[in-house]
């Protein structure tokens, strides 16, 4: 009878196949969590800069304005369209050419963080302006205190949920 209950007890060491699948699923999970929180933190992380570019231009166009109250400010585009994107235009009396060539109110003229299909926009009419970007998180406090609806031919309204407009005026 002592060798019968000697054949039946385990003598391997080592983890079951059951095992080991359980703690890569428990791996897994927590892998998957991390992630969407990590990117959570960078959707606000662009969030920040997209606002402190939007304030620094903002204070460069005050200072061209300053040197400049004759003309006013920097030319917008086409005020029909509204709200053009500046990454592409460098034309003389632009934005970009205005703040960033030349006299410097800036060294770069910032581009949107994300790469994304809408980039900061700009509209000007000499006497007002207003800047755009568009927000990744729906629930940003920025939305509290920017300007909504319709400003110098240009949509900012924040209530969508694809068009999250920060718009800020002078």
């Amino acid at each position: 009878m002592v060798s019968r209950i000697r054949f039946m007890k385990r003598d391997k060491k080592g983890f079951t196949l059951i095992e080991l699948l359980v703690v890569i699923a428990i791996i897994g999970i927590l892998a998957t969590i991390v992630l969407v929180s990590l990117n959570t933190a960078r959707q606000k992380a662009r969030d920040v800069r997209r606002i402190g570019d939007m304030r620094q231009i903002a204070l460069a166009l005050e200072m061209y304005y300053d040197d400049n109250t004759t003309t006013g400010y920097p030319a917008g585009g086409d005020l029909a369209v509204g709200c053009n994107d500046w990454g592409n235009v460098t034309t003389a009396g632009t934005l970009v050419y205005a703040l960033q060539t030349g006299v410097g109110y800036m060294t770069v003229v910032p581009s949107d963080p994300g790469g994304g299909s809408v980039a900061y926009a700009y509209e000007s009419d000499g006497v007002d302006y207003v800047l755009r970007a568009q927000l990744e998180q729906s629930a940003n406090t920025a939305f509290n205190t920017d300007v909504d609806g319709t400003a110098v031919s240009c949509d900012c309204a924040d209530t969508a949920a694809t068009a999250r407009y920060y718009c800020i005026q002078p």
